[in-house]
């Protein structure tokens, strides 16, 4: 399967790939690149942050993190020293909707990959020596990258989720609560473990620079035996239309200037409108010539800095527009403003001269985002997963092309409405303090 990257130009490598699922249900990708002696093995796992339950959120993140502790047969602390010395590196990262491990070997390693992967999945060691360690791993990570990072709880959601969410598990941070993992026993863990950690809710992917009828037969040999889990049901949680604006004041004691951010909710990753609004995006906020920042940074020096952006999630997005004010400049007449231009967008179409910008611009920025086995074999696991068809690493390109500029001011209309707005003041705590 594969399809040319097209633009005005030909951009861009084919990504071809084969894909098949065996017996136990484990969804098996795999992308022959022999230019470079470089493979990445990769498991993502069909849950994330959303999946999880009150009062036992954080779990996983939390697996993130777990899962290399060892298995039945790598030791305790094992795990980094046999990819380093074997010329390897590895890393995993967790959303609101997946879990990815990966490890990129040279190619001779091909079978240690998927030996190492096939272990952590189907005998990982869960016990409480590595559960209270990572407990402490996890709490400082917390503590380093949200609790005392400037703008940290805005980055991670904590400070925007809970005001734009009320019924599904996107109204928590993906990195979760002290609380919820200082309660968590370990019968918990090793339930999540049973539920989530089957062949039948991942998918393995091979990238790089190997033989695909030898790659099937390792495939075969360390994950064919795994058993089948129960059935994953997942529910997509339906949240009540936004009717009404929402105003709330979060407050961060490792900021000095505050920030004005204006959201609102947006459809699923698959949906045309997702793309619309990136594009969007781009013609908002994108660099240093785009509309908003020459605007509030350059000609006006309302600002020091401005963004939009879409974050795309399996079931819901979230568009953010924020605005940190230069000097004494009000929040109020920033709003204002910004809401006179989401209006302008409303109304007009965008110069034939930016849309090609924007679409330039996505082009490049697309094309460079799958260089590399690594990240290919990350964006093929992805587009299986959250795209719903894992050729859609090859049709993504086409879906941004065939957006018009029609499509980008109807999706402002759509979405950017006043009474869909959640308006957040993002303040200093010593604000917190004055009050």
């Amino acid at each position: 399967m594969s399809i040319l990257f097209a633009g005005s130009a030909l951009f861009g490598q084919q990504i071809k790939f084969d894909e098949y699922t065996l017996p136990n249900g484990l969804h098996v990708i795999l992308h022959q690149d022999n230019s470079a002696p470089v493979i990445t093995t990769g498991v993502m796992y069909h849950v994330g942050s959303k999946d999880e339950q009150v009062g036992k959120t954080g779990f996983a993140h939390f697996f993130e993190h777990l899962l290399f502790e060892g298995t039945e047969n790598i030791k305790r602390g094992e795990w980094f020293k046999i990819v380093s010395s074997h010329g390897g590196s590895n890393n995993a990262n967790t959303t609101t909707d997946r879990t990815y491990y990966y490890e990129t070997f040279p190619s001779n390693n091909l079978e240690l990959g998927l030996w190492m992967e096939s272990d952590r999945l189907r005998q990982p060691i869960i016990n409480q020596i590595g559960v209270d360690t990572q407990k402490e791993v996890v709490k400082e990570e917390k503590r380093s990258r949200l609790d005392n990072q400037p703008y940290g709880k805005f980055s991670y959601g904590e400070a925007v989720n809970p005001h734009v969410f009320k019924k599904s598990g996107y109204r928590w941070s993906v990195i979760g609560s002290f609380e919820d993992l200082s309660n968590a026993k370990l019968d918990d863990f090793k339930h999540f473990s049973q539920t989530y950690y089957v062949p039948n809710n991942a998918v393995l992917v091979v990238a790089g620079d190997f033989n695909k009828e030898e790659a099937k037969k390792l495939i075969e040999k360390y994950f064919g035996v795994i058993p089948r889990g129960k059935d994953v049901v997942k529910t997509v949680i339906k949240e009540d239309p936004i009717t009404s604006e929402i105003r709330a004041t979060e407050y961060d004691a490792n900021i000095q200037i505050p920030l004005l951010a204006i959201n609102y909710r947006t459809p699923d990753n698959k949906s045309k409108d997702a793309y619309a609004l990136e594009m969007l995006s781009s013609y908002l906020t994108g660099g240093k010539s785009s509309v908003l920042y020459k605007k509030y940074v350059d000609e006006k020096k309302e600002a020091l800095q401005i963004f939009a952006f879409n974050r795309q999630m399996e079931d819901y997005g979230i568009y953010s527009i924020g605005i940190l004010p230069q000097g004494e400049v009000s929040f109020d007449k920033l709003e204002n403003e910004l809401q006179q231009d989401i209006e302008k967008v409303q109304t007009n179409l965008i110069s034939e001269e930016d849309y090609q910008k924007i679409l330039n611009g996505i082009e490049n920025s697309f094309v460079a985002s799958k260089s590399g086995v690594q990240n290919i074999a990350h964006a093929l696991a992805d587009a299986y997963m959250l795209g719903g068809d894992t050729n859609k690493i090859n049709e993504e390109l086409k879906i941004y092309q065939s957006v018009s500029r029609e499509d980008i001011r109807n999706v402002a209309k759509k979405y950017l409405n006043k009474n869909q707005r959640v308006i957040i003041h993002y303040l200093p705590e010593s604000k917190k303090a004055a009050k």
